[in-house]
């Protein structure tokens, strides 16, 4: 598995990974060309077998120093090999903010775990934050440096 910077070139597999991922909320398609091509956005993909199976893409709102990752998802059929770790580590890597946050839907269990071995805690929870009214909640890591 590699990790490297993704771009719009990556439309169409982002696309599908959503779609895989997310299937009660993916992003539309002018959420992924923007995140895709937007300035000042950590964008990053894993690909194994030749293939993209797994995304993150992280910004920093420089008025508070905190960071937020936007999406992060890597395909069914290659959970559980550490891809979702190592997206989540490139990312924080680069970003330039003292904290960074993510959602989570509440019934995610394995999302939370995941996130929860990487140093991340709960600050909030958003009350029907997911179009289909389920929770999310909000967790948090401070950054070194």
């Amino acid at each position: 598995m590699i990790i490297r910077g993704a771009n719009w070139r990556d439309l169409n597999p982002v696309r599908n990974l959503e779609q895989h991922c997310f299937p009660k909320d993916f992003w539309p398609l002018w959420d992924i060309i923007g995140v895709l091509t937007m300035p000042n956005i950590v964008r990053l993909k894993a690909i194994a077998a030749n293939e993209v199976v797994g995304f993150i893409a992280g910004e920093v709102h420089s008025s508070d120093h905190l960071a937020w990752i936007s999406t992060v998802g890597v395909l069914p059929e290659y959970r559980g090999q550490g891809i979702g770790t190592s997206l989540m580590k490139a990312c924080e890597e680069r970003l330039p903010a003292e904290a960074v946050r993510l959602s989570v839907r509440l019934s995610n269990a394995d999302a939370i775990r995941l996130y929860k071995n990487l140093g991340y805690y709960p600050v909030e929870t958003w009350t029907r934050y997911y179009q289909d009214g389920e929770d999310a909640l909000v967790l948090e890591k401070k950054l070194a440096g």
